[in-house]
């Protein structure tokens, strides 16, 4: 299993807990874009975008740069799959717990005879279609 340095990890969760970096991140994946584009997609000043980017790149989330005067911005689809996978690992442990827990309830059902669990005698029961 891969290890993954802790300080990147941090970085990640970090840049991705802010709903516009989050927005902007969405964006470059799909294409590259100038800073300036983006700023016009919020209300909010230039420099405050370019304070989000600086973020996400730090985080290593995202590369940016220069075209003449312009700098452009491009969402790191490698690093997004790693944080993925650091999600992933996180998760095993769950899912194993909730696979032992359903393996319990299934140990300690009671079936009848066909093999189907037998209704629950506390549940309601459908009403019934035809009138005695």
């Amino acid at each position: 299993m891969q290890q993954i340095d802790e300080d990147r990890a941090d970085a990640w969760f970090q840049a991705l807990s802010d709903r516009t970096r989050r927005d902007i991140l969405r964006r470059v994946l799909v294409s590259e874009q100038s800073v300036s584009a983006l700023a016009r997609s919020y209300s909010m000043s230039l420099t405050a975008v370019q304070k989000h980017v600086a973020v996400l790149e730090k985080a290593g989330l995202i590369t940016r740069r220069r075209s003449g005067r312009e700098t452009l911005t491009r969402g790191d689809a490698g690093a997004l799959r790693s944080a993925t996978r650091l999600l992933e690992e996180l998760e095993v442990p769950w899912r194993e717990h909730i696979g032992r827990i359903d393996e319990l309830l299934d140990a300690t059902t009671p079936r009848s005879d066909d093999g189907e669990s037998p209704a629950d005698p506390a549940a309601p029961s459908a009403p019934s279609l035809m009138q005695e």
